[in-house]
């Protein structure tokens, strides 16, 4: 579980921002769930996705992500990441490969999310892509209730990984129009 609580450049917990932000939403949290959530509904529902508003802003750390309250869901499982590290609760990174038609007929590509290891229940999934018409995601334990359910061709990354892939990272160097053209993708196995 070392790996799932670590401070890495992209998940930069120590920033004074993300201590404060973080310190803020557990104040009146009771017990190891509470945090998950607050912190889940925080990212999900205050840090804009870049996909939906097309913002010029690309943001990768989890302390620009808080910054410029923005983020791809890649970025934004950055800094949920960061939040709940910094509480000492082991969270990872998930991946669905969906049809990523909205932007480039025909595509596939990688979708990012967290998993976070609870006593309770174990791991975890957990998707604050953000909502909107169509996506609805919680937090509502044991039951999973990610953004997107899984349509045909399209499937679940199972591993829980303990830093971001490194497609993912290489493609957050892009603007936004390189992005939307170039989403990272991982061929099933």
């Amino acid at each position: 579980m070392k790996n799932y609580l670590l401070e890495t450049e992209i998940i930069d917990y120590s920033d004074p921002a993300i201590i404060s932000l973080a310190n803020d939403l557990k104040s009146d949290c009771k017990t190891e769930l509470d945090i998950v959530e607050k912190c889940f509904i925080y990212v999900r529902d205050e840090i804009a996705h870049t996909g939906d508003i097309q913002s010029p802003y690309i943001t990768m750390k989890a302390s620009e992500v808080l910054k410029y309250k923005v983020g791809w869901c890649y970025a934004k499982s950055h800094l949920l990441a960061a939040l709940l590290r910094y509480h000492k609760i082991p969270t990872g990174f998930c991946y669905q490969r969906l049809r990523c038609d909205e932007y480039t007929e025909d595509s596939f590509c990688l979708h990012g999310l967290n998993a976070v290891y609870l006593n309770e229940f174990g791991w975890y999934k957990i998707d604050a892509r953000g909502n909107k018409e169509g996506v609805d995601a919680q937090c509502i334990p044991p039951d999973e209730k990610l953004a997107f359910t899984l349509q045909e061709g399209e499937s679940n990354i199972d591993e829980v990984y303990d830093t971001p892939l490194n497609q993912v990272v290489k493609s957050l160097a892009q603007d936004y129009d390189e992005m939307i053209h170039n989403f990272p993708d991982i061929q099933e196995n």
